[in-house]
């Protein structure tokens, strides 16, 4: 795998370099802290030019640096969301910038009350190797849309997009709107004092992101991961959810933040669910060497994956390879589909997220245990209930909490560009996309503007009965 100091173009140091760009954005923020509307579009537009304009090689630098990933996948959930993104800001940016008219309390008579929508400064945006164009794209589009200024670190992992991205933004940005940074650590970036800081990746990480960040008194947006629970429940369709639930968990061979990382389904139907899961990856991927299956990203996470196997046979579970004749390949890192059946709580893979093409399944009797599992367990990015019984659907949702919720399907939470996406407690904070995301950008600036002829000085110094009098009506009556 190429390493990003390979596509270091810089004249000097990456971290002196971030710093010089970091200073250009803020004096060009305080030469224009509000850009216009039509200064906003353009922006957008052209992020969504350059991906429109570039599908193919952006999916093929993608491809290079996983190893493999299917063109297709690359298209489909990171290329296509972002040109969606963009356009839906563009749609609905007018509004969302318009000022909030807010209430006044009668106290304050003929005053008025607004919130303004203003830039934050300058954004910086660390981007992981999952889907790095995506995660780059989508807190850009909100970042953007809000009017601030973004310097943008992509994961080593990332080396041949990000010497894409970085010549293609150069080309249309100056660098004091939007900056590409090929070469400087995510330590030296994430302690630069930005205005705001939108990081993607592992909780571990995050906390250091989080302490840097907090030197600086600089927000955060964190987005995270975790355990994401799926749930078959005994009303629902298996071969149906298992169709649903193996795409999005073996899309990208598992790595993604919201997959479904472990399901729970009555006893009775587990078989049924086995049988056609082989069934369904049978038709899938006839063929695993055909390069519609994305490898593992690194050895290291290879690596971890095979041992989070074995240690699941040691103790006892059950490993089923749904594509029989093909093995774990250390040296493709091809590492084929499989399902991990009754993994007890001191397994590897019911205690670390995966990240990988393996799904652990259990089985309940009672709905009510499956609530109690995962309110014990840290606060999941993604909860997904197969069931069309609406009571069934109220409880799970009202007695549990995550960071959304995807309701007879998975993960598609995060597509909807009109709701937020974010999680809580270990798996992140903050939202992003949609106004959201506007709002995780900007300052909701409240303005409050007198009348002219105020009653607040009846209530200035030296106080007595005036005040007692107004004092004691203000107390009493319930307006």
């Amino acid at each position: 795998m190429a390493q990003t100091a390979q596509i270091t173009v810089f004249p000097t140091e990456p971290q002196n370099e971030a710093q010089r760009i970091l200073q250009v954005q803020r004096n060009a923020y305080l030469e224009n802290p509000y850009p216009s509307r039509e200064e906003r579009l353009e922006n957008l537009r052209k992020l969504e030019d350059i991906l429109v304009d570039n599908q193919d090689a952006i999916a093929e630098a993608i491809r290079k640096d996983f190893g493999n990933r299917a063109i297709e996948e690359s298209k489909l959930l990171e290329l296509f969301l972002s040109i969606d993104g963009f356009r839906y800001c563009r749609k609905h940016l007018k509004k969302w910038m318009k000022p909030q008219r807010r209430g006044v309390s009668i106290w304050f008579a003929g005053a008025r009350n607004r919130v303004l929508a203003q830039p934050k400064g300058v954004v910086g945006v660390v981007v992981p190797w999952n889907y790095p164009l995506f995660l780059a794209m989508g807190p850009l589009a909100s970042a953007l849309a809000a009017g601030n200024r973004c310097m943008v670190k992509m994961a080593a992992n990332s080396s041949n997009l990000c010497e894409l991205l970085h010549g293609l933004i150069s080309e249309q940005f100056d660098e004091s709107t939007l900056a590409l940074l090929p070469g400087v650590r995510g330590s030296d970036f994430t302690t630069l004092p930005f205005d705001h800081i939108i990081f993607t990746g592992s909780a571990e990480t995050g906390r250091t992101v989080m302490r840097a960040a907090a030197e600086n008194l600089t927000p955060v947006t964190l987005e995270l991961g975790g355990k994401s629970p799926t749930i078959l429940a005994e009303d629902f369709d298996v071969e149906l959810a298992a169709s649903r639930i193996l795409f999005t968990k073996f899309m990208n061979a598992g790595q993604t933040c919201v997959a479904p990382d472990y399901l729970y389904l009555p006893e009775a139907k587990r078989d049924e669910f086995v049988a056609a899961a082989k069934k369904i990856i049978a038709k899938r991927y006839p063929d695993l060497a055909n390069g519609q299956f994305t490898t593992v990203i690194d050895d290291s996470s290879f690596a971890r994956l095979a041992a989070t196997m074995a240690d699941a046979d040691q103790k006892g579970a059950s490993l089923v390879n749904l594509t029989p004749g093909h093995e774990p390949d250390a040296g493709t890192r091809l590492m084929p589909p499989h399902l991990v059946l009754d993994p007890d709580d001191s397994t590897t893979i019911m205690q670390d997220e995966i990240f990988g093409p393996l799904l652990p399944i259990r089985t309940y009797r009672d709905i009510d245990d499956v609530i109690e599992y995962i309110n014990r367990r840290d606060r999941p990015l993604g909860l997904y209930l197969f069931s069309n019984d609406r009571a069934l659907q109220d409880k799970v949702i009202r007695n549990t909490i995550s960071g959304g919720v995807s309701i007879n399907d998975c993960s598609f939470h995060v597509a909807q560009h009109d709701m937020p996406f974010g999680g809580i407690g270990a798996s992140g904070m903050g939202h992003y996309h949609g106004h959201e995301g506007f709002v995780e950008f900007s300052k909701m600036r409240p303005i409050f503007s007198q009348f002219r002829f105020s009653a607040l000085p009846m209530m200035y110094p030296p106080y007595g009965k005036v005040f007692n009098l107004l004092y004691t009506l203000m107390v009493k009556l319930k307006l």
